[in-house]
């Protein structure tokens, strides 16, 4: 019996898929796009908030990964690299962002908008907001991404003791944030005040 080349185009890794994409199969690159879409658009909109800005992110890194397909290293992880070329996107867009932002007048500064007023605890984007970008990256790739701490320090060209560093100081942040109005943090053992 032949074998099914539905089946066998299923079970092909990411890596897999990748080799054969730098082959010039156009099967392969369309379940990369198909596979990796999702989590990469999760990856933009968790920096973005803005859903249309994360599809032309997305858009913009498919087509480096074109470009780039030859600079991946076959056998080596293909998350990493993907997500080092994410990074880039993303951080060109802010740049870009920023720029056109600075080019455009304001005639008058817009009212500020008042918090409402309610007892429900903030979202996850909104934690987010308020901590450092290099540790918001850490978290949305660690937490919401799923990579492990090697894949997310070749990600951010740092080690894995930077990494665990973001991560332990952006929980910190996120504790403090969370901690109810009033209530003092309990001491660990052997910590000064």
């Amino acid at each position: 019996m032949p074998p099914d080349p539905a089946a066998d185009a299923v079970d092909r890794t990411l890596e897999q898929l990748m080799a054969d994409y730098q082959q010039a199969d156009p099967a392969a690159a369309a379940e990369l796009v198909q596979r990796l879409s999702p989590q990469l658009h999760r990856f933009f909109a968790a920096a973005m908030g803005n859903p249309m800005d994360a599809g032309d992110m997305l858009q913009e890194m498919w087509l480096r990964i074109h470009r780039l397909r030859h600079t991946h290293r076959p056998g080596e992880p293909l998350l990493p690299w993907v997500y080092a070329i994410a990074r880039r996107v993303r951080v060109d867009n802010y740049r870009k962002r920023r720029r056109s932002q600075a080019e455009v007048a304001v005639d008058q500064l817009p009212e500020l908008a008042t918090p409402p007023l309610t007892a429900t605890a903030p979202s996850f984007h909104d934690l987010l907001a308020g901590l450092p970008e290099s540790q918001r990256e850490v978290l949305v790739l660690l937490k919401q991404q799923g990579l492990s701490l090697e894949d997310v320090a070749r990600v951010t060209s740092s080690s894995v003791g930077a990494v665990k560093q973001k991560a332990h100081r952006a929980y910190q942040a996120l504790r403090t944030l969370l901690e109810p109005a009033g209530r003092v943090p309990a001491r660990r053992k052997g910590v000064a005040p």
